[in-house]
């Protein structure tokens, strides 16, 4: 480590013993996400977790498995929070899809904070909507749920136990929705992509350890093995890559008059438009919608109509069907997100209002069509990316048994996670520097 290097390191150890804001955020991030993670081992009532255990093991093998991925185990060991945050995700979805549709709630997007508290409370009663529906027909499917011997998985089947469970899952869900909130609030990052972060990194030791096994009883080579992790590392580097990707715009500001003949402006910068500007979001959003339907079919295997059967075996992983499917919600969503967080005409009348303007493009209308097309370009870009990113390492991994913790979805959220933690972290750091610089200049004047 050359000098400077140390100098840097040794100030930032500094910066952040300094930071008491930001340890209290960060001590607060992980107390939270404990109790989640302790949350994940409280089972339901009335449940026979043997007879569970050996249900969820004969179909954990397709879309089942990476739903209980995302969920951190709950789902396998049937917890209060097996539903986890998808509820809380699908509401999230039809509450911005409604806006392309409904006036009002377009409407609401543009009235600034109040509008947003009026969208956030309509994803809360979405969410305990869902969340009850996918409540009763769990427990309706784990009434039919039997054993090698018939047993059943539910100790005593009746109403009381379908209430019990609609209760406790949709108590479950709306107390993670509350803990995301409260973490994006008063900790670092977003608080609901840090609980499917915490739920996969928690039984990412158990997915190494199945895949050594897997090596060592011989269902997979060495050579496989190596290669699996010579790909996990590439598309771990791939993502970093891509989600820094990004496409500087050059923005020119005028020269103007100020008081007497001062003249202010005339300085040039730049907009960033990234890449992948959806980030994690597709992905999540697409597994969500996927395993709504998915999830009940699952559960009422032998006991529903045919059709619902067929449906589970289509898409499961490395189908045709899942594949095509997955891959188009994933664009959809790249390209509708973006549209959502990314309003080209706002943009452009932004600029003009404050005098800047893009060299060779003329203000208004002409640069809102210019953002548009490079936005546009940049989407395509990355939304081939992230199809690609989560379906191939996936579609590798389900011709073989390696476990989901090394697919491309489940690298893509703890990667995009990470990184996003790291750099709000920083941005604290340096605010807080920024402060304490302040704050002596203040001494040194009085």
């Amino acid at each position: 480590m050359s000098s400077a290097d140390r100098l840097a390191s040794q100030f930032s150890a500094s910066a952040f013993s300094k930071a008491v804001e930001l340890k209290k955020r960060i001590l607060f991030t992980l107390g939270a996400l404990i109790v989640y993670r302790l949350g994940t081992y409280v089972p339901l009532p009335g449940i026979d977790a043997t007879i569970l255990s050996q249900v969820f093991q004969q179909n954990a093998g397709g879309i089942l498995g990476m739903f209980d991925m995302l969920a951190g185990g709950a789902l396998s060991r049937m917890t209060i929070f097996a539903l986890n945050i998808m509820p809380y995700i699908s509401a999230s979805i039809i509450v911005q899809l409604m806006a392309v549709v409904s006036p009002h709630i377009d409407q609401l997007k543009k009235e600034g904070e109040a509008g947003r508290r009026t969208l956030n409370q309509y994803t809360r009663y979405g969410t305990v909507f869902l969340a009850a529906i996918q409540g009763y027909g769990i427990a309706v499917g784990l009434e039919g749920m039997t054993g090698g011997a018939g047993a059943s998985a539910v100790i005593d089947p009746g109403f009381m136990f379908r209430l019990t469970t609609v209760i406790t899952l949709v108590g479950g869900t709306v107390f993670l929705m509350w803990l995301g909130e409260q973490i994006t609030d008063r900790g670092i990052g977003n608080g609901i992509s840090l609980i499917i972060f915490a739920g996969i990194v928690a039984n990412l030791p158990l997915g190494v350890a199945q895949t050594f096994e897997l090596a060592r009883t011989g269902s997979i080579s060495s050579g496989f093995l190596l290669f699996i992790g010579i790909m996990v590392v590439a598309v771990i580097a791939f993502i970093v890559y891509m989600e820094r990707a990004q496409r500087r715009v050059i923005v020119q500001y005028p020269k103007r008059q100020v008081s007497g003949n001062k003249m202010a402006g005339g300085n040039s910068s730049h907009m960033p438009l990234k890449l992948n500007t959806a980030g994690v979001i597709p992905p999540i959003f697409a597994s969500s919608l996927l395993l709504l339907p998915v999830t009940l079919a699952n559960f009422t295997a032998g006991q529903g109509p045919a059709w619902l059967e067929q449906t589970t075996q289509m898409l499961a992983h490395g189908k045709p069907l899942y594949i095509a499917v997955y891959t188009f919600m994933i664009i959809f969503f790249c390209f509708f997100y973006t549209a959502v967080v990314f309003n080209p005409k706002d943009t452009a009348d932004n600029l003009r209002k404050y005098g800047g303007f893009v060299p060779g493009i003329r203000p208004g209308k002409n640069t809102a069509d210019y953002f548009d097309h490079v936005l546009t370009r940049l989407t395509a870009v990355g939304a081939l990316y992230l199809a690609a990113i989560c379906v191939l390492p996936e579609l590798l991994i389900a011709k073989t048994a390696v476990p989901f913790y090394f697919g491309g979805t489940s690298l893509l959220i703890v990667v995009t996670v990470t990184m996003d933690t790291v750099t709000q972290v920083q941005s604290h750091l340096l605010a807080h520097q920024y402060e304490g610089l302040i704050k002596k200049s203040k001494l040194r004047g009085r």
